[in-house]
């Protein structure tokens, strides 16, 4: 049951809140002042809270909600107020409101703001849980980042997690489709069955088949025992076949009967074995097109195309850039045993500055090269090579270069900054209102620049 508290400092307010909450089913604890409030955040788990925003004393609900969120950091925060300006609204965004309401509201939109809210809670939490599996188990090199793609990305697979149907994970080389995988199975009921990777491309056909389904001995010259496939390895868990875009249609053929029948038979097998596995793909192609070419089939395609999750390119999220480059840093730094404490500024805004063809993969190969090559306790610009020219890149048109340029511009001068808008202002040239409408436009957040200690 969700959990909720409710800060006002109006008696009456508080038992009407509470009564409709407890009616919808919720749990609630209340309090009309900011130490009551901090003390019950400090004890206890809240899922959201609701806060007005003109408390008695001399702290608001905003300068409230700015300490609990020093305590309980994800916890959507609703602030009410009878004072519904819309100066007053920006600034209890800015400052880390989930949303804002005003005095009277309506019962249903109430509701459906906490609603939306808890929702909110609920993916920060198995996005937090996501991390956690994944950084303890595999390492997350390439799902590292605070940007808004990415964060979407994860919550993507924690909703799939939840599921049994087939995922199909499409992206570049280099961005990471394995790990998500690995991901996906790591949050699902199948987390305790095996995980089977399978790379379609690196097998040759005429293998493909014994590989996929096992064999029994004496099917084919060698084989001198029973083997079984990497279907009946995975059974209870999830296989992974990686680059399916170059399965060969008559294997696509058969892999089509498993998905409809959930059976096979081993190579020079008579007797049908039961498959339960989920099924993961992946490719590098847009598999659309490869359907529309003839070279793959559409019935095929839409069987395991079930719910698909993009995997974005790193120049499409490059305020990741920053958090990156400091995890490969240390992990480069205790792998050679060197001492670096970090990268020049001219050298990070080289690494912001470039589109990254090979995505997270070419930008690791980069800073390992660099850490291992750096006779200082900082990796200099000299040390960041890069393996594409300028003109290389397909020309854009001129709406697309000012929007890259825009978004490469206020991505650079807040990771300089860390996040510090007042500086970033000042060094540009702007209006602080002015960078806030610039990182709204790119959907970027002060927040997701502050350096870690």
């Amino acid at each position: 049951m969700d959990n909720i508290l409710i800060v006002d400092d109006d008696k009456n307010m508080l038992e009407v809140l509470k009564l409709r909450l407890e009616e919808e089913g919720y749990r609630s604890a209340v309090s009309t002042g900011v130490d009551d409030a901090l003390k019950k955040v400090a004890n206890e788990l809240f899922d959201l809270a609701l806060v007005d925003l003109k408390l008695s004393g001399k702290e608001n609900g905003i300068d409230l909600m700015k300490k609990m969120h020093q305590t309980a950091p994800e916890m959507p925060v609703i602030i009410l107020t009878a004072y519904g300006t819309i100066e007053t609204a920006v600034k209890a965004m800015r400052q880390g409101a989930y949303s804002y309401l005003t005095k009277p509201f309506d019962r249903l939109e109430l509701l459906l703001q906490i609603k939306n809210g808890l929702e909110k809670s609920r993916l920060s939490r198995e996005v937090r849980r996501l991390k956690a599996l994944v950084g303890e188990r595999y390492g997350f090199e390439n799902i590292i980042g605070k940007s808004k793609k990415i964060e979407e990305v994860l919550e993507q697979v924690s909703r799939a997690a939840e599921t049994d149907s087939n995922v199909f994970i499409y992206g570049e080389s280099g961005t990471g489709k394995e790990l998500i995988a690995k991901s996906l199975h790591l949050l699902s009921s199948r987390k305790d069955k095996p995980f089977v990777a399978v790379n379609c491309a690196a097998i040759p056909e005429g293998l493909l088949e014994g590989e996929m389904f096992g064999y029994i001995r004496g099917a084919f010259t060698g084989a001198i025992r029973d083997k079984k496939g990497f279907f009946a390895q995975a059974s209870g868990g999830t296989i992974f076949l990686d680059e399916i875009s170059e399965m060969p249609e008559a294997m696509q053929v058969k892999l089509l009967r498993v998905l409809q029948e959930k059976q096979f038979y081993p190579l020079g097998g008579e007797k049908l074995a039961d498959v339960d596995v989920r099924i993961v793909t992946a490719t590098n192609k847009k598999l659309e097109d490869e359907v529309k070419k003839g070279g793959f089939r559409e019935d095929f395609f839409y069987r395991i195309y079930v719910i698909p999750i993009y995997l974005p390119p790193l120049r499409e999220r490059k305020e990741d850039i920053p958090p990156l480059t400091d995890h490969f840093i240390r992990k480069f730094a205790g792998k050679m045993e060197k001492e670096i404490n970090g990268i020049s500024t001219s050298a990070l805004q080289k690494l912001m500055s470039y589109d990254w063809p090979g995505n997270v993969r070419e930008l690791e190969n980069t800073l390992e090269y660099a850490s291992a090559m750096t006779t200082r306790d900082i990796i200099d610009e000299d040390l960041i090579l890069q393996t594409r020219s300028p003109e290389a890149s397909n020309l854009i048109s001129l709406k697309e270069a000012k929007f890259e340029f825009e978004r490469n511009y206020i991505t650079n001068l807040m990771s300089l900054t860390g996040g510090n808008v007042s500086r970033a202002a000042k060094l540009a040239g702007m209006y602080r209102s002015d960078v806030y409408d610039l990182m709204k436009k790119h959907n970027l957040k002060a927040a997701d620049f502050k350096r870690s200690e």
